[in-house]
């Protein structure tokens, strides 16, 4: 272990000990957990934007959160910080047998196919489902992405994307359908077919739905502050203006 880490391993622990925090000392591993996921988001946020000071910065607060949690495991004597950072290395050796083994993968694409495989033979006959292992903590567009993959990886698939543009036509007549007849549980559960669909269309095109969806958040996000700056600097009140108005101002934001 680094003497940075180290340091920050005896901090955590400080704060667990007597005279500590009381906050930190009432801790548990699942009080914590929605931390990680935060922190772990930020840190995403920061990588996108291109900011390595800021990326460093949220990184080092996913680190934290690991330390901490790790010593949540070790005070129960489970495990330790020491154990987790072996455990990922065993396991990263393991998938990497090109590197660490006499194997040959010369492109990116054999390797994904081989961490694929070798994560499956980890998993093992054991596992009740291909679908076994996709987090239900995963947002729900990223979850339904992964879980399209593994059942595509047992040939539960569509043949391409434009099978997949077919599905989505039918889902969203389907959702249609369901609001005309006014049956909003009905439109409920068409809705969230039209996004599963969606995610297969992306994930069929190579993307993942969970990074198109976010470039068109911050398209969205981008645009809306352009017509509110407008607003401003032309004394008008976004919220008393017409449809529209609103659509023609949206417009000229969109061809700006």
């Amino acid at each position: 272990m680094s003497e940075k880490i180290r340091a920050l391993d005896e901090l955590v622990r400080r704060l667990r000990g007597p005279g500590g925090c009381p906050w930190d000392q009432k801790q548990t591993p699942a009080s914590t957990a929605s931390y990680l996921i935060e922190e772990s988001f930020e840190a995403v946020e920061a990588i996108s934007s291109g900011d390595a000071g800021a990326a460093m910065e949220e990184l080092g607060d996913v680190l934290f959160q690991v330390v901490f949690l790790c010593r949540l495991y070790a005070e129960a004597g489970l495990f330790d910080l020491d154990q987790a950072a072996g455990r990922a290395a065993e396991k990263m050796i393991g998938r990497h047998p090109h590197v660490f083994g006499g194997a040959r993968l010369e492109t990116a694409e054999e390797v994904k196919a081989s961490w694929s495989r070798l994560k499956e033979a980890e998993r093992g006959a054991q596992a009740e489902s291909a679908l076994a292992g996709v987090p239900q903590a995963l947002p729900a567009l990223m979850r339904a992405h992964r879980l399209g993959q593994r059942a595509g990886q047992v040939g539960f698939d569509w043949p391409g994307p434009a099978q997949v543009l077919d599905k989505v036509g039918e889902e969203l007549a389907e959702l249609r359908s369901a609001l005309d007849r006014g049956q909003p549980e009905a439109a409920v559960e068409e809705l969230g077919d039209l996004f599963f669909a969606l995610s297969n269309l992306s994930r069929h095109l190579g993307l993942n739905g969970e990074e198109v969806l976010q470039a068109a958040n911050r398209k969205f996000e981008a645009r809306f502050r352009a017509l509110e700056q407008a607003c401003r600097e032309r004394g008008l009140e976004l919220s008393r203006l017409s449809p529209a108005e609103m659509d023609a101002l949206w417009e000229e934001i969109k061809r700006a």
